[in-house]
């Protein structure tokens, strides 16, 4: 183990590279919560257009706002990667489910989770893309 941990660690470039990935997968969600807090009406607009009931915006920006705030924290960036791609499906699913195209929720979630790899060796131990052998 003591090996594959040496060998996860990280340069300064890949380290770099995933926290930039990992800041623009945050500023997405920055920019939506945003956006739900300033023009609530359009926001529930585009709820509506989805099929959501009135009152599900605020649970579901609470729920986006607790995501993203355990995939800030070191300690916990991973479960907030797991929750974060929860909440990505389910924007999948209702793109899909109204016809729209589904590519930003998706590259979305590839754009948190190879930020995370990049700058978590543990994670990069634990699921190594190639093999030593």
């Amino acid at each position: 183990m003591t090996e594959t941990l040496v060998a996860a660690q990280s340069s300064k470039t890949t380290l770099w590279i995933g926290r930039t990935l990992s800041t623009l997968a945050v500023l997405v969600f920055v920019f939506t919560l945003t956006f739900g807090f300033l023009k609530p009406d359009v926001a529930a607009q585009g709820f509506a257009h989805y099929s959501y009931p009135e009152g599900a915006m605020m649970h579901i920006m609470i729920v986006e706002i607790v995501c993203v705030v355990l995939y800030v924290i070191p300690k916990t960036s991973v479960l907030g990667a797991i929750l974060l791609t929860a909440y990505l499906g389910g924007a999948t699913a209702t793109h899909v489910r109204v016809g729209e195209p589904f590519v930003l929720p998706v590259g979305v979630g590839i754009v948190l989770w190879l930020g995370l790899y990049l700058r978590e060796p543990l994670l990069r131990a634990l699921v190594p893309l190639r093999s030593r052998n």
